[in-house]
């Protein structure tokens, strides 16, 4: 919230698999040249695909003997900086003015026990630390509300005869970055009710209970502010192929109980649902570049690859639950792998939930023409 974070969960980042020693280089950064930037970034960003709306990376945490805590202070800030690079590489949405720019680094002392807490500004990469206050809290989450909804996709994405292989990728996040406009647009309806965007999301709710509330989203055409009444005709574009991404998605966001507004809650879902659609594709791809290497368009081929499907589990001490993406191919037993690699933490078979997907939607990838090449999106 713009007053305060809630910190519900760290994480250290896993052991990297011992590979060929590499020259060490030169470096200010002292004992923590052995840091692994590019590995805590693909870390920070995995967990990332983890986590439901309303929750994020907020920062980065070292714990260090006392004599180190100099450097650590030079190494946070190199690293809660990349960290969110990567993270926001490649949403479908940016921080706005409303948002809360600032994350968080904490320096842990090995021997006192001592904590240093700063904030640095996400939106100026000059930014000096700001000084923060950390106090424990128990059960801070037990009283969130979590919004949810399915919303269905139905695009079609034309590449043109001048398309190369390497244009698949790119040309679905153009269309992705085209439907996430109208979804960032929509109109939401809470519970079957439109309420006022800055209202407390809270009004008429009880502060001290876990609550689900169901969201509905409405995507209208607009023209300068005002809905369109034109008639628009269809137009049709030859193509050498065509991909058409359908599925059923499940979205949830957690809104913290800090006096938040109608707005946040319904952005939180928003970028919830561009966040989930985004990942499944971004997966999708790199399984294919993993499969061919950088033959992208051999491993994709032409007909019908299906997305991972979202499966949710809760997290052990609090009142939240996290999510994961399973493949067609994998089992359960990749999913406990991943959060206790990712999030370290075991979560038992029984509290995975996978009933909230049939499957993940899937990808046709195939050859013809399309016509009326407007976006068909309908949101329950």
């Amino acid at each position: 919230s713009s007053q305060r974070d809630f910190v519900v969960w760290a994480v250290q980042s896993p052991e990297k698999e011992a590979q060929s020693p590499q020259p060490l280089r030169k470096s200010a950064l002292g004992p923590f040249e052995d840091i692994d930037e590019e590995w805590v970034n693909e870390h920070a960003r995995q967990v990332s695909r983890m986590l439901p709306g309303g929750l994020a990376v907020l920062g980065v945490f070292l714990i260090t003997p006392p004599e180190q805590s100099k450097e650590a202070q030079t190494m946070l800030r190199r690293l809660v900086f990349a960290v969110e690079k990567s993270i926001m590489r490649g949403k479908l949405w940016t921080l706005t003015d409303d948002d809360v720019s600032e994350r968080v680094t904490l320096h842990i002392c090995s021997k006192t026990k001592k904590v240093l807490c700063r904030t640095f500004d996400m939106r100026d990469p000059k930014s000096s630390a700001k000084p923060a206050d950390w106090k424990y809290q128990s059960g801070v989450s037990s009283s969130w509300s979590v919004l949810q909804c399915n919303v269905e996709i139905n695009l079609q994405v034309p590449l043109s005869e001048t398309s190369s292989d390497k244009d698949l990728d790119k040309c679905i996040k153009t269309e992705l970055q085209k439907w996430a406009n109208l979804i960032e647009g929509s109109v939401c309806l809470i519970n079957g009710q439109v309420r006022s965007d800055d209202k407390d999301f809270m009004d008429g709710q009880h502060k001290h209970l876990f609550k689900v509330c169901e969201l509905q989203v409405f995507c209208f055409s607009f023209q300068q502010g005002h809905f369109s009444v034109e008639r628009t005709t269809a137009s049709v574009q030859f193509c050498s192929a065509s991909i058409s991404l359908q599925g059923v998605v499940c979205c949830k966001a957690y809104i913290h109980s800090n006096k938040p507004k109608v707005k946040q809650a319904i952005q939180a879902l928003k970028r919830d649902v561009l966040n989930t659609v985004s990942v499944r594709t971004e997966m999708l791809f790199e399984d294919f570049l993993l499969s061919e290497g950088d033959d992208m368009n051999s491993a994709a081929g032409k007909g019908q690859h299906m997305l991972p499907r979202r499966v949710f589990a809760p997290v052990l001490g609090c009142a939240l639950g996290v999510c994961d993406y399973m493949f067609p191919d994998e089992a359960v037993a990749d999913l406990q792998e991943r959060f206790r690699e990712m999030l370290d933490c075991d979560i038992n078979e029984e509290h995975i939930d996978m009933t909230q997907e049939v499957f993940g939607g899937r990808i046709f990838l195939g050859v013809g023409y399309v016509g009326n090449i407007k976006n068909g999106i309908r949101l329950f």
